[in-house]
């Protein structure tokens, strides 16, 4: 959000805990990592970006005669460029705050943020959102939303397979494009509505990870014998493509995306800069103020869009 005023000690949030000693953040949600860097291949991304072979046309190879005449056959690659864009945020708080540390607000920072760069990566790559949320403002050229394939949860009735029957819908619409189903990229809200579908043998189409993973905030689970990843945020109100729909998530072959990183998550500081807050310069040291900068540069690229099935449900 926003920057509206620097952080003090004497911020409500800290009441109570300015004591002698302080406790672990026990009940802090877990951070969030991004789903479509689980699914999806890390590839070398240098700082001008890094072309990728792309396969255009296959060897083909044919039977002969003895002693006749072999045919001749050519593989065709291309070349799509993957690039790195930059992604940042500042935290400004008072020296008080540092010195302080109230609530371990320091030791938290720095996982906040790298949640933070997570989620707006996803909402890039699935979406291609950009700084103010909204779609069409984001930093990648290829995005998996680009999709046109669209299948409803609860279209069939479930005589007829119900949920499972749509998910297989998904990878029919693939297979009968020359496409494959490899895996799931799930919102949190279609969790509900999986653990309670059967297939035609009574058997759940969708099994969670062991006891230990439930409360990671990326979980990982298996939907129709594809590997799914399941966390908030990878569903959209009506984003561009789906209609009056709400999205739900989206299976496809996930090797037809990769992304890559310019090194990891770059952090500084500063006392003597100047950060707009709430619309306005202000100078951190006249104000004895401290701005923590965080900085990452990531790639991503989608080879084929048509590689992947967005799944929808109507909304009210």
């Amino acid at each position: 959000m926003a920057i509206t005023a620097p952080t003090k000690t004497s911020d409500s949030q800290f009441s109570g805990f300015l004591s002698p000693e302080k406790a672990a953040p026990y009940f802090d949600e877990a951070a969030k990592s991004s789903v479509v860097q689980r699914l999806t291949r890390k590839v070398p991304l240098g700082i001008n970006g890094q072309n990728i072979p792309v396969v255009t046309g296959k060897m083909s190879a044919g039977w002969v005669s003895e002693g006749g005449q072999k045919p001749s056959s050519n593989a065709s690659v291309g070349l799509k460029t993957i690039k790195p864009e930059k992604i940042a945020a500042i935290a400004v708080v008072s020296a008080e705050v540092v010195r302080a540390n109230p609530a371990n607000y320091m030791g938290l920072l720095r996982p906040q943020i790298a949640e933070a760069f997570a989620l707006a990566f996803d909402a890039a790559a699935l979406y291609d959102k950009g700084p103010d949320g909204a779609a069409g403002g984001g930093p990648f050229d290829t995005f998996i939303n680009q999709t046109t394939k669209q299948i409803e949860l609860g279209t069939a009735t479930q005589a007829n397979g119900g949920i499972h029957a749509d998910i297989v819908a998904g990878l029919k619409a693939l297979v009968d494009d020359g496409k494959k189903l490899r895996g799931f990229a799930l919102d949190d809200r279609v969790e509900p509505t999986l653990l309670s579908a059967v297939d035609s043998t009574g058997r759940p189409i969708y099994v969670d990870t062991p006891l230990d993973e439930t409360a990671a905030a990326v979980r990982p689970g298996r939907l129709i014998g594809r590997p799914s990843f399941m966390s908030e945020g990878v569903g959209e109100d009506t984003p561009a493509g789906a209609g009056t729909k709400y999205v739900l998530g989206f299976g496809g072959d996930w090797s037809q995306a990769v992304w890559g990183a310019v090194g990891g998550i770059s952090y500084d500081v500063s006392t003597q800069a100047t950060v707009t807050i709430n619309g306005t310069l202000v100078s951190l040291w006249e104000h004895n103020l401290v701005a923590i900068r965080a900085e990452a540069e990531y790639g991503f690229l989608v080879n084929d869009p048509e590689a992947f099935v967005r799944y929808t449900e109507t909304t009210a």
